[in-house]
């Protein structure tokens, strides 16, 4: 078979945003909660596209929906803070992700929450892991904005399992025995 050839097997037909959307949700992605002070308000928002990027510098992304009203906090400042959510806090994923909810420091009524050491951004403490970070660079992807985060403090909060975000449903992380 000639490359020709091979490449005319691979044609993709065309489809509704909706199927690309189903195909992505195949693939399993850790579920954060985005956060920051912005004026003396806390705001928030549920994450899963979010990706370690560097060891040296430490840095972080996480990739927002433009135009939503915490991106427009997060993004309007220089600090952040990401926690990496435990297979326990469905509700909270849930919640952070409702554009119904609260506005401002309400959305964090009942949500244990810390000042993270750096930027004083909220570290949701029920979480597994947070990373405190201030603003390396942003950039326009689509209707989404990368941020990328240089990390200045960071730290596992639990050793529960993650939760997992695939085909549009949460989960546990499976136990795969790995120590």
């Amino acid at each position: 078979m000639t490359r020709t050839e091979s490449a005319d097997l691979v044609r993709l037909p065309e489809h509704p945003p909706g199927e690309f959307r189903r195909s992505a949700g195949r693939f399993p992605t850790g579920v954060t909660v985005v956060t920051c002070v912005r004026d003396g308000e806390l705001h928030g928002m549920t994450v899963n596209a979010f990706a370690t990027v560097s060891l040296d510098p430490l840095l972080v992304l996480a990739v927002l929906k433009t135009g939503s009203r915490t991106a427009g906090q997060v993004l309007r400042g220089d600090g952040f803070a990401v926690t990496v959510l435990g297979s326990g806090q469905e509700q909270t994923a849930r919640s952070f992700a409702d554009p119904t909810r609260a506005r401002g420091s309400s959305a964090f009524s009942g949500v244990a929450h810390a000042p993270a050491p750096g930027t004083g951004s909220p570290v949701l403490v029920d979480g597994i892991a947070y990373f405190d970070c201030v603003v390396e660079s942003t950039h326009t992807a689509g209707d989404h904005t990368v941020l990328v985060g240089a990390v200045r403090a960071f730290g596992q909060l639990s050793q529960e399992p993650a939760l997992l975000f695939s085909r549009s449903r949460l989960g546990a992380e499976p136990d795969l025995g790995w120590a």
